[in-house]
């Protein structure tokens, strides 16, 4: 069972930037996906990006255009992007694999992410 676990997480202003890691204990070329969730306090985790093994990536649209989800086979390491960052950006983030019965139930302990006004 592969493991997850992310970093890169911390307080940051308005508009600024981050980069998430979220490293694993094997490879992760085997599965279909990659995903970073986020939960923020009082709120349900959503998926906010994913890329398949073929490269192809997704965003949940309030992130569009400011995110940008990338992996790297060699490193077996998947990293988040998080451009022009705002306070509804405020949450704990996970990442998670895809295998053919669906996502993982292997949640790491994320990192947090906050962004002041």
């Amino acid at each position: 069972q592969v493991q997850l676990v992310e970093s890169g997480g911390g307080l940051v202003q308005a508009g600024g930037s981050l980069r998430l890691s979220c490293a694993a204990s094997g490879s992760i070329f085997s599965f279909n996906a990659m995903g970073w969730y986020r939960q923020a306090p009082g709120k349900q985790r959503e998926l906010v990006a994913t890329i398949t093994s073929t490269g192809t990536t997704n965003y949940e649209d309030s992130v569009k255009g400011r995110f940008t989800i990338s992996r790297d086979f060699a490193k077996n390491t998947v990293y988040l992007q998080m451009n022009s960052l705002k306070p509804e950006d405020t949450a704990v983030y996970y990442c998670n694999a895809r295998t053919l019965y669906g996502w993982t139930h292997n949640w790491g302990q994320g990192t947090p992410v906050t962004v002041s006004s």
